[in-house]
């Protein structure tokens, strides 16, 4: 497993390459790539995995629908030899190894490509991340392209491999349902993470305003800019998936495609009102620190005030003059201190009782 900060290719490297030129864009998150088939219809299943490509050339299917998935994405020989075999255009072969592409959908003659991306939560401190899926669906085939394994459709294959599952039954345009449904839940995860974050972040603003709060309150924000630009342009492919001919997707398909894209338009309602209250948090940061500075400055003032008695009297008995109230007193000293404190207390009380000497 390559770590996730190490890059392999920016998109600079394709100035000047023609198009439909194999490189590919984004971070390496998984190495070496791993490439596994199921087979599968009515009859039964069988798993393969190939260590390498000259492993999947000797390879003889007995089944009559196949789903070919793909961890990793930074080999353009692999994408290459998956193209030749399945007869994919090169500019989408371009498409997949580029994992910055907005979520989009293709229709060609024999198949059809749909790019999404997949969200999920990191434990270790809260952040998400996202990767980008590919789906081709073509008459007898369903490749499917992820950045890394992240096990977002391990449930799904264990539906297939049960003896009675649906799955088997119906159309490969249903397991292509499937595996955008299961993308789509994830988007309802990561938008209540978003929305835990957002409400601690207003909890910590009310009470411990601080500089590195504001820095989390803008990384929370981005990330909610982010999902947002995933799911606004998925749901316009959805639309244009339930708008289709039935080429690809069954009338009987359709129908719940027209059920993962209302909960698209239900993500984007819910993520409209964290990003207003993310929107809010920083008027909230601003307005807490404001109230803070103002608490610190009166209670600095209403100290400085208790002091001033204590100076007046410092000041008057300071003053050279040989004739003066308690000058020759034993007790003079005693008096005066007595006096300076006297003076702070009533004044202090005073406060107190006005409420001057509270922060909250």
């Amino acid at each position: 497993m390559g770590k996730n900060s190490k890059k392999q290719t920016k998109a600079s490297r394709k100035l000047g390459l023609p198009a439909g030129a194999l490189v590919h864009v984004g971070e390496i998150k998984t190495d070496p790539p791993r490439i596994s088939l199921i087979e599968f219809d009515t009859q039964g299943l069988r798993e393969t995995r190939f260590e390498s490509i000259e492993a999947s050339r000797q390879h003889q299917t007995i089944h009559e629908k196949l789903w070919l998935n793909v961890h990793g994405l930074h080999d353009p020989a692999v994408m290459a030899e998956i193209g030749r075999r399945f007869g994919l255009h090169p500019l989408i072969q371009e498409d997949i190894l580029n994992t910055q592409q907005r979520p989009k959908s293709d229709e060609f003659a024999d198949y059809i490509y749909i790019a999404a991306r997949c969200y999920e939560a990191v434990q270790e401190n809260g952040r998400l991340v996202s990767d980008q899926v590919s789906i081709v669906l073509g008459r007898n085939f369903l490749l499917t392209f992820q950045e890394r394994a992240t096990g977002t459709f391990e449930t799904i294959r264990e539906r297939l491999r049960a003896d009675s599952s649906p799955l088997r039954t119906h159309g490969l345009d249903y397991l292509a349902y499937t595996l955008l449904d299961t993308l789509v839940d994830r988007y309802f995860v990561a938008l209540d993470r978003l929305g835990e974050m957002a409400e601690e972040l207003e909890e910590r603003a009310l009470n411990q305003p601080s500089t590195q709060l504001l820095g989390e309150i803008n990384r929370v924000k981005h990330e909610a800019v982010l999902l947002r630009r995933a799911v606004w342009p998925l749901r316009e492919v959805l639309n244009t998936l339930t708008r289709a001919d039935g080429t690809f997707f069954s009338a009987h398909t359709r129908l719940y495609l027209r059920d993962i894209y209302d909960h698209t338009v239900h993500v984007l309602e819910s993520l409209e009102s964290v990003r207003d209250l993310l929107a809010d948090l920083l008027d909230i940061y601003l307005s807490s620190v404001s109230n803070r500075l103002n608490a610190e400055v009166r209670i600095l003032t209403v100290l400085t005030t208790l002091f001033m008695p204590a100076t007046l009297i410092a000041g008057i008995f300071g003053m050279n003059f040989n004739e003066m109230p308690w000058l020759h007193r034993e007790d003079g000293f005693v008096l005066a201190l007595g006096l300076m404190g006297g003076a702070a207390t009533v004044m202090a009380a005073s406060f107190w009782r006005r409420n001057w000497l509270k922060t909250r």
